[in-house]
């Protein structure tokens, strides 16, 4: 099944006299890339949760948030550190004295706000809340892989449409090829009859020629490469990871579709190459979503 890069998962847990909640989201990238916000408690377990989430998530710009609600007002409670507070309050009188600033009541305030002024004598996180933790970050990883899923119908529905719409238009260049030689042949003798007498043109030579530039525009290679290119990208849809395969399988259609345009020499033709051109860019646009 198809995958999207893009999603989101949240999930929450009861931590003794604690609320947490996990979030979690992502977007295209090359890479696996998390950026996360935790609280300090457990930093510690940082590299824990980045694995748990490369093995579920495997590749994209991955954003982890971990928020924590005090549930009972008496566990609220905090100390104030004083010592920092003092030493806070002290630098920021001396600061402001330098600059000619005057302070008041509202500089307490401030200071209670700044890292490390209260302290709040938090037990040792133990591995029963640790599990619960986990846990969580596993089921806000769960719904993000069902969102990425959902999102993955869209896109192979996208990409399977795109690709047929590039196959349908490939079908119509058969009708231009038999008239697009016929005229080629047509003007070849006309510029030829115009500058050269018709009895100095050597008839054996003039055919080998006009052979030898025919066959520089035929196409049948690159349409059938381009119809073995569509389908693959297709069945490559139906494996896991695939974003990066389409990935390249989009850029050999893309090659095989400039090489009928140059070698086209017909304007109807170059309509359909035109169009097709347009489809892939579109299928290239939206296979870097792909997981």
């Amino acid at each position: 099944m198809l995958l999207s890069m893009t999603g989101f998962g949240k999930a929450t847990c009861e931590i003794k006299n604690q609320k947490l909640t996990v979030e979690i989201k992502s977007l295209n990238s090359k890479q696996f890339d998390l950026s996360s916000r935790i609280p300090n408690d457990y930093r510690e377990k940082e590299l824990e949760i980045r694995n748990i989430l490369a093995n579920k998530l495997i590749r994209g710009k991955v954003d982890i948030s971990i928020y924590t609600e005090v549930s009972n007002a008496d566990a609220a409670a905090a100390e104030i550190n004083t010592d920092v507070v003092k030493a806070y309050y002290k630098q920021l009188n001396e600061l402001a004295d330098e600059l000619g600033i005057q302070t008041g009541p509202e500089l307490l305030s401030t200071i209670i706000r700044l890292p490390d002024a209260m302290k709040t004598g938090r037990d040792e996180l133990d591995e029963a809340d640790w599990a619960l933790i986990i846990k969580a970050v596993e089921d806000a990883a769960d719904q993000l892989v069902a969102f990425r899923k959902q999102e993955g119908v869209a896109l192979a529905k996208d990409l399977s449409t795109r690709i047929s719409n590039i196959q349908n238009y490939l079908a119509q260049v058969p009708q231009y090829e038999r008239p697009r030689i016929d005229r080629i042949k047509e003007r070849i003798k006309g510029d030829l009859e115009e500058f050269i007498k018709l009895e100095n043109i050597n008839r054996d030579r003039l055919e080998q020629e006009m052979i030898f530039y025919i066959e520089k525009l035929d196409i049948n290679e690159e349409k059938v490469r381009l119809a073995n290119h569509c389908k693959y990208f297709l069945d490559t849809m139906n494996e896991e990871a695939a974003g990066r395969q389409l990935g390249f399988i989009a850029q050999e259609i893309g090659r095989e579709i400039n090489t009928l345009g140059s070698k086209a020499n017909d304007s109807e033709m170059q309509k359909l190459v035109v169009c097709m051109k347009d489809e892939l860019e579109k299928i290239k646009e939206q296979s870097l979503n792909v997981l």
